[in-house]
């Protein structure tokens, strides 16, 4: 295993221009190639499509590589292609002459992997094709499509068990960047995986910042957080079409680049705007979650929310499209009560009540999410079964700069005694709403009809508003004194904890709601940054996106922002000098170094060289 692993050393840096791996890579890559079944869960930008292809190149025959969309295929196709990796993909966006070209160097052994999508190995002929290719591995992406309880089910994903029979001795991977426990053991027995070799990395994105801010000009509040990043690619989650079109539009009439990308627009413009955006032609895109898991574009340096996510494995899942490349990028939450009301009422139109119920408990916690005053890398890992090993993270809004707390005693006295009444009074409970009200003395129907304007609590609490009486029951219910009920009313409960609380008076400090912030506070964070040369870091962007205009690629395909920024920092003014520079493996040594390094030399002739710590 010792050599096998010097190999594979030696083709990281060979190939793909890298000296060490990535968590877990390594590991992965030996189980892969010792004929274990694998599965592994890594984060978004950790690296897994590395974990398949660097034993592809070491091992003899050819990997096919199951993947769910066709922009995907093409894209890691392209990228392999340009690092000199024999790669190819096979689906419904090529000609049936090209089809049958590739098809030929198949039967040739010319390729080391193949790309398809699941419901094509089902066709007709394509079982003895396997067999003949001489087939060494079976890699799974996004193996999170067989789940039912994963947030994207693909049903045809669940056919792909059938290729365990057709090709009994052949390893599997599976891999996937997000998963709960649930979803886990979903995949092992849906792919049929022999006593695999399990591989959990962190979810923690240490390179990401978190940031949530209450929503107020939602258009104005965006426009403000991109003017201080207006040469950086970003996405705009939204939660309606008409949303996503509304924000598209008010960017592009103030100058921005910016596109819309939902299931509402024809094929034709979707795969536009999204080949602009990855083109960098196009810097913003405004989209619904019909966006993203196709688009495998690196230096994505920040994705906004402009509304509430359904949950937060999708919100996870989304951050996560910022800062594949490991540098720091920010992640904005705009948060508002009006969004949960949203939620809500989309909710009370799911007729299955399991699925309501579901939907629900997920809408609490990315509530809880939303409104917490700990740390936010903290509660994304706790989700995901993970905890964070600091008090910490300096990379979130909490931790940056702690909300302001106060003396909630009172608050948390009433809101209890409330819910203790109205269930000593009706026999049955009432949900957060309901309590507001009899809180703050509304006259309603409900009220009057079940008697709880007679209530001793009834309009005790008119000194706060609804909104402010909404946050102090949701942190309660954090706080673990108040608990929601399961079933189909989602009534509230005071927990044991709660209970003695209530009893012994026992003091409760609660936290402050979330101010708007100053411009600052959406500032632009650059620590973890590479130090480089900005004016010559935008010369070689220009310079790449030239190169790679001429290939019909998008520039990424060329280098990623770390390796100019690694030119940038180190000037290397001629070939041999970029020996060492990160993503410069051999294939694109030979192809761009002299190009990139006759642009240095160029820059030096008018410019002196700067400086940098470390």
């Amino acid at each position: 295993m010792a050599a096998v692993s010097h190999e594979l050393e030696s083709l990281l840096q060979r190939t793909f221009g890298y000296r060490s791996f990535r968590p877990l890579q390594r590991e992965i890559c030996d189980a892969s190639l010792a004929g274990h079944d694998v599965f592994a869960l890594l984060p978004t930008g950790g690296g897994k499509s590395l974990c398949f292809q660097l034993p592809a190149l070491a091992r003899d025959g050819l990997t096919v590589v199951v993947s769910p969309l066709i922009a995907l295929m093409k894209d890691q196709v392209d990228a392999l292609q340009a690092s000199g990796v024999a790669a190819t993909f096979l689906n419904s966006s090529i000609d049936a002459d090209e089809a049958r070209s590739r098809l030929r160097g198949l039967h040739r052994n010319e390729f080391k992997l193949l790309y398809v999508a699941p419901e094509r190995l089902m066709l007709d002929g394509w079982a003895e094709n396997l067999k003949k290719w001489n087939v060494t591995c079976l890699a799974i992406d996004e193996a999170h499509c067989v789940s039912e309880w994963g947030h994207d089910f693909r049903p045809e994903y669940r056919q792909i068990a059938k290729l365990r029979d057709l090709l009994p001795e052949v390893p599997i991977m599976a891999l996937t960047a997000t998963a709960t426990a649930r979803v886990r053991t979903d995949i092992i027995t849906h792919l049929r995986l022999r006593t695999p070799e399990i591989f959990v990395a962190s979810f923690n994105r240490p390179n990401l910042t978190y940031k949530v801010i209450p929503k107020d000009q939602p258009l104005k509040q965006i426009i403000e957080f991109i003017r201080l990043r207006e040469q950086d690619s970003g996405i705009v989650y939204c939660a309606s079409r008409a949303a996503a079109e509304r924000v598209a539009e008010g960017l592009a009439g103030r100058g921005f680049l910016a596109r819309p990308y939902h299931a509402g627009l024809d094929a034709a413009e979707r795969a536009r705007n999204q080949d602009q955006f990855l083109r960098d032609d196009t810097r913003i895109i405004c989209a619904t979650i019909a966006f993203g898991m196709g688009i495998n574009k690196p230096n994505v340096r920040w994705v906004i929310h402009h509304d509430l996510p359904k949950n937060i494995e999708g919100y996870y899942q989304e951050t996560g499209r910022a800062g594949r490349d490991a540098l720091p990028s920010d992640c904005l939450l705009l948060f508002s009560a009006g969004d949960i009301a949203k939620q809500t009422h989309f909710l009370d139109e799911i007729t299955d009540a399991q699925e309501q119920q579901i939907a629900r408990a997920q809408l609490r916690q990315i509530v809880q999410y939303a409104e917490s005053s700990g740390c936010r890398r903290a509660e994304l890992l706790g989700y995901f079964g993970e905890k964070f090993p600091g008090d910490n993270c300096g990379a979130c809004d909490n931790c940056l700069e702690p909300r302001e707390t106060y003396d909630g005693t009172i608050a948390a006295q009433k809101f209890l005694s409330c819910i203790y009444r109205i269930l000593q009074n009706s026999r049955f409970g009432a949900g957060l709403n309901h309590i507001i009200e009899v809180l703050t003395g509304a006259d309603t129907e409900k009220i009057r009809r079940w008697g709880h304007d007679r209530l001793t609590t009834y309009g005790i609490g008119k000194e706060f508003s609804r909104s402010q009486w909404s946050a102090v029951g949701r942190e309660l219910m954090r706080l673990g004194y108040v608990s929601v009920a399961e079933g189909e009313y989602a009534t509230l409960e005071i927990t044991p904890e709660g209970m003695a609380l209530l009893r012994a008076r026992t003091p409760v400090t609660l936290t402050k709601p979330m101010d708007l912030p100053k411009a600052k506070r959406v500032g632009v964070r650059r620590e973890g940054e590479i130090e480089c040369d900005e004016i010559l870091f935008a010369r070689l962007r220009t310079l790449r996106k030239q190169l790679a205009d001429e290939r019909h690629v998008p520039a990424y395909i060329i280098f990623g922002d770390a390796t100019l920024r690694a030119i940038a920092r180190y000037y290397p003014n001629t070939p041999d000098a970029m020996e060492g520079i990160p993503g410069m493996g051999e294939k694109k040594r030979a192809e761009f170094a002299e190009i990139f390094a006759n642009e240095v030399a160029d820059y030096l002739s008018t410019n002196s060289r700067q400086s940098f710590r470390g």
